[in-house]
């Protein structure tokens, strides 16, 4: 098949390359210049293990093609995926402004009656394919055009976006359209892996009921440990170790989240507990759990910033070890060293040094604003620091276990 891909950051050219690998043609279409053009080069603009090589053999097999406009991508394509930005704005409310500007873009340039269907793989709040995609597309579509409308979640970890799509789980499709329904089906149906057709309601649910469990675990793990850290004389890292022999959780990977840290940053699990937690308030509930997973997370931000400050003066040098969000990954949105650094400085500390192994670059160019030096290497850090929290778990980090330079705070429970 043809297919269009609107947005090619992490899920975008993700998707973008797996259909290209499994043998579909797919054209990417990027509003970022810069994006755009590194791509045509051949160049990833982004750390994301696997993407260079598979961007290169599909810009040889003539099955990728990073669009220069919209109407190639659009006339050629018979399936369309939005996979971009999905914010949450400052009530919690996902912002869909990308989204419907996407869906202009790509009504502007029909001009035929082919069927076409627009999948929506954003993370979007449940009824929001029915009760305002559907009806927008169906008040501004072209004369006479063949639309169908679904949604397409997706469920890929930065740092593992490839294995995460060639071997996924399931791939989920929410729609009420049958011709839409089939040949999505067929689309996915060479990865060889449990396709779940639901409703587009349910499809959009499934991806909150993921993240919002996965937050509530996040935030259940943190809590705990503040209550064990306030107790005393509790191995908090063996408690969680010990816990984690059930048989249960050797089955799967819920493990990881099921363990303290500093807070569930990313991009993904703090706007969509926001989203879910705004949508169920305009539906009258209100989300206990999901407000006191919100407000819980906010508060262990502030708490890992007094416990680092602790017995610290203003004068000593704070070494932040990880900047990106989580180990493996280059991404620092919403990233819990962004908070703790302004916390530090609210305070006070203002000789603050940090070092990452992939995020320094992608840190500095996000928070420009945060008095901070860049070391090149952990072992800069240690030679200038009077303490060295650990911000990210990147296994070199378990080096700081025999560091006899200051005090260590682990904020990752690794060592």
């Amino acid at each position: 098949m043809t297919v269009a891909v609107f947005g090619l950051g992490f899920v975008g050219l993700t998707t973008a390359l797996g259909l290209a690998h499994i043998g579909h043609r797919v054209y990417g279409v990027e509003v970022d210049p810069d994006r755009r053009r590194l791509l045509q080069e051949g160049k990833i603009p982004f750390h994301e293990p696997y993407l260079r090589e598979q961007l290169e053999a599909s810009r040889s097999a003539g099955r990728f093609m990073a669009a220069e406009s919209v109407d190639e991508a659009v006339a050629e394509s018979e399936i369309i995926f939005y996979c971009v930005g999905t914010p949450y704005g400052p009530g919690g409310e996902a912002d869909l402004t990308y989204l419907f500007r996407a869906i202009d873009q790509t009504l502007a340039e029909i001009h035929d009656t082919r069927n076409r269907v627009l999948v929506t793989k954003s993370t979007i709040p449940p009824s929001t394919t029915k009760e305002r995609i559907i009806p927008y597309v169906e008040s501004n579509a072209p004369e006479g055009a063949q639309l169908f409308v679904a949604n397409n979640p997706e469920f890929l970890r930065e740092g593992f976006c490839w294995e995460d799509f060639i071997g996924a789980d399931r791939i989920v499709i929410g729609c009420d359209s049958e011709w839409g329904r089939e040949r999505l089906y067929a689309l996915y149906e060479p990865l060889n892996v449990p396709i779940c057709l639901v409703s587009p309601s349910t499809g959009e649910f499934i991806k909150y009921l993921s993240n919002s469990l996965l937050a509530t675990l996040s935030s259940f793990s943190n809590e705990m440990a503040q209550i064990g850290e306030t107790v005393g004389n509790i191995q908090i890292a063996e408690a969680f170790r010990v816990l984690h022999m059930d048989k249960r959780w050797k089955q799967g990977s819920m493990a990881s989240y099921a363990y303290p840290g500093c807070s569930y940053g990313g991009y993904c699990l703090p706007k969509d507990t926001s989203a879910l937690r705004a949508l169920s308030r305009r539906y009258g509930v209100e989300p206990a759990i999901l407000d006191a997973v919100i407000k819980t997370n906010e508060a262990r931000l502030g708490k890992i910033a007094v416990k680092i400050a602790s017995n610290l003066r203003t004068e000593q040098v704070i070494g932040i070890a990880g900047l990106a969000f989580k180990p493996g990954s280059d991404d620092v949105r919403e990233s819990s060293a962004k908070y703790i650094v302004e916390g530090l400085i609210a305070m006070g500390y203002h000789r603050l040094l940090a070092y990452d192994p992939l995020a320094a670059n992608s840190f500095q160019k996000a928070y420009p604003e945060l008095e901070l030096r860049y070391c090149k290497d952990l072992e800069e850090l240690c030679a200038e620091a009077d303490c060295i929290a650990i911000m990210t778990a990147w296994p070199e980090f378990k080096r700081l276990a025999q560091w006899n330079g200051g005090r260590v705070i682990d904020c990752r429970y690794m060592l």
